[in-house]
């Protein structure tokens, strides 16, 4: 290990003259700065010793250091149609245009730009996580050229927005991605030592057993959220770090919490890549290279900043008509100022042009050869599988964090309790002993009523909770999968447990609407019958439950999936065969009132509870009839029907169950 960093710092050594070398300690400095932010106090470089720097880098799973390289480096997308409907003529719209540079070991690098700079862009081009467009250049990795599938193991990617599991602590967020990132021959003791580490590195060990929350809602703040996200990452023990934006939306004091945070990561001999915007003096002192972005994904200047950014205020203040930088003034404020488009206009001239001609080009270049050639002695990256655990393991972790999550999310389950309970102490009152008296053909109908409004309600009321639980797990999924901690059929084969879980609950909260609801309407104490009861009702709460799942896996958004998930409510409502009845409905019709799997539920609790008994009941300008006769020709409910109702009921929980995890598995809604 520490042979491994000696060697990175001896070729770091090679791109740095004695200015870079006080630039890299200014940018150690600056870390020294930040490590007082707890205190309030500043401390110098001389109270931290660098003994301890150098302890902080030894950690128990060694990494292998690797530099990036990219050359002429281009990104096309297809030409927008609302371009082309204002006269543009070409079918791509090029956003990266010749880009080159170097990212090394030890060494913190920053990406800035104004907006639409392409400086993200450029991060998801090397990264590997754009989905769409086309690129064109080198990127190699310590000499070798990039191949994705090897890079998504030793990279890790920490994105703008903080996503993560809500209803985890910390330490399980951590273990879980080390669990499913770390190599299958790490033991499980090593690996939790390692996360231990990590912890200690970014400093989360106090809030370690805190619930992560919902961002802006509970749990953790937005700076400690931003540190989660680090250490989510860095569990993975990645060589190459990309950070999108680390100190966005925070404070000057949360800001540098994150940034300590990140030269931390620095100091363990990684390579990382910042993307900032309008960065603070110190959160800006604190990079050691600067890779300067213009409108149109341009460089305008790539190279060290030094010590107190003098190398970047040297290279700019040479350019003819560039105003000097005012005493006290911040480095990167002066500078997306005078390298602004009206500036360029103002003065006529290409920043762009005027780095291609530049020495720190053609020095760039020189060094993009020599680390684009693979040291004598060196191996290209390569594993035996393209993840680092099998399809078992993978299944089992996400499975894990399935259950934690579901225990952990009181309100979503306790407020589903209660309004089932609620709701059946209300239908029991309001229907109070209505099973057992059937004389008249309203008395029919008020059971009839009761099973529509109960089915229906208590149906949506779960397909409308589960949606948000769902999709908010969705978004996690799609950060987890690029980031290549498991397939995509693993984790739709551990929805199973999901849908496990969901029936546990469903079955308590069926059992708990049932028994009381059975009993004060008072319908006969056999088993056969209450048992068929709780079944219909278990299955149907079952079936609207993976309906609201399913809707999430089919819609991009949680928005447009409650407007499926209500259209087809309203169809369902309309051929129940409660307002039409079956026999009524005209025949070419009828196909929906055996699609709707309300109807089914309707029919099987009308025939199982009052299908069998052989009452006369009075109708109105009719006379008595038979109330089987009544039920089977006037609604279609046939006793000697049910094992096909029961039969149907698991069917359509099998089909939307099915659909749910094809949608997870096949539909991707995050596209870049």
């Amino acid at each position: 290990m520490l042979k491994n960093l000696t060697l990175t710092h001896s070729r770091t050594a090679i791109s740095m003259d004695e200015d870079d070398k006080q630039g890299k300690n200014s940018g150690s400095a600056t870390q020294h700065k930040l490590a007082g932010i707890d205190s309030g106090v500043t401390k110098s470089s001389e109270i931290v010793a660098d003994s301890d720097l150098k302890e902080r880098r030894g950690m128990v799973l060694p990494f292998q250091p690797l530099s990036l390289t990219f050359n002429h480096v281009n990104y096309y997308v297809d030409m927008p149609t609302e371009m082309k409907m204002n006269g543009a003529e070409e079918n791509r719209l090029q956003l990266l245009r010749d880009v080159s540079g170097t990212f090394q070991p030890g060494i913190l690098s920053a990406l800035v730009g104004v907006s639409g700079a392409g400086k993200t862009t450029l991060m998801d081009v090397l990264a590997g996580r754009k989905t769409r467009g086309y690129i064109e250049g080198s990127i190699h990795i310590s000499g070798y050229p990039k191949k994705q599938s090897t890079f998504a193991r030793v990279s890790g990617y920490c994105e703008q927005n903080d996503i993560h599991s809500p209803y985890v602590t910390v330490y399980e967020s951590l273990l879980y991605s080390a669990s499913l990132r770390l190599s299958s021959d790490v033991d499980p003791k090593t690996k939790k030592m390692f996360v231990e580490e990590v912890m200690e590195l970014v400093e989360l060990d106090s809030i370690r057993d805190t619930i992560v929350g919902l961002p802006g809602v509970d749990g953790l703040s937005t700076e400690q959220r931003k540190r989660l996200t680090i250490a989510v990452e860095l569990v993975a023990n990645p060589s190459i770090i990309f950070m999108d934006e680390p100190t966005s939306g925070l404070d000057a004091r949360s800001a540098a919490i994150v940034m300590r945070t990140v030269r931390n990561t620095v100091d363990t001999g990684r390579t990382v890549v910042c993307t900032i915007h309008q960065p603070s003096i110190d959160i800006f002192e604190a990079f050691d290279e600067l890779l300067l972005m213009e409108r149109g994904g341009q460089i305008i200047y790539s190279g060290p900043l030094g010590q107190q950014s003098c190398k970047l205020i040297e290279y700019l203040e040479a350019i003819p008509g560039i105003p000097k930088i005012e005493d006290g003034q911040n480095p990167a404020t002066w500078m997306l100022e005078v390298t602004a488009p009206p500036m360029e206009a103002q003065l006529d001239i290409n920043f762009a042009e005027i780095f291609a001609k530049s020495p720190l080009y053609r020095r760039n270049q020189e060094l993009i050869m020599q680390l684009s050639t693979p040291t004598q002695g060196s191996e290209d990256l390569h594993f035996s599988n393209e993840y680092s655990q099998s399809f078992l393991s993978q299944c089992k972790a996400c499975f894990w964090k399935h259950c934690h999550s579901y225990w952990r999310n009181t309100q979503y389950n306790a407020i589903r309790f209660l309004v089932t309970i609620f709701i059946s102490f209300l239908f029991g009152l309001v229907f109070w002993n209505t099973g057992q008296n059937f004389a008249k053909e309203q008395d029919v109908l008020n059971i009839m009523g009761l099973i529509f409004a109960t089915a229906l309600f208590l149906g949506i009321f779960n397909s409308a909770t589960v949606i948000c639980v769902v999709d908010t797990e969705r978004v996690v999924f799609y950060r987890e999968r690029v980031a290549g901690m498991y397939t995509t059929l693993s984790y739709a084969f551990a929805q199973c447990g999901k849908v496990a879980i969901e029936t546990i609950y469903i079955s308590v909260q069926a059992l708990t609407y049932c028994l009381p609801l059975y009993s004060m309407l008072g319908f006969e104490w056999k088993v056969g019958k209450f048992l068929l009861f709780y079944y219909f009702y278990l299955m149907c709460f079952i079936y609207f439950t993976l309906y609201g799942m399913m809707a999430v896996a089919l819609t991009p958004n949680h928005h447009i999936a409650f407007i499926f998930v209500f259209f087809f409510f309203a169809l369902w409502n309309l051929f129940t065969g409660f307002f039409i009845p079956q026999p009524l409905i005209p025949i070419w019709w009828r196909w929906c009132y055996w699609a709707s799997p309300v109807a089914w539920t309707m029919y099987g609790l009308v025939a199982s509870l009052v299908g069998d008994r052989d009452v006369d009941i009075e109708i109105p300008g009719f006379g008595n009839i038979g109330l089987q006769m009544l039920l089977k020709e006037r609604f279609g409910y046939h006793h000697d029907f049910i094992p096909v109702v029961v039969a149907a009921h698991g069917f359509w929980v099998l089909i939307f169950f099915v659909v749910f995890v094809c949608g997870i598995k096949f539909l991707n809604f995050k596209k870049k």
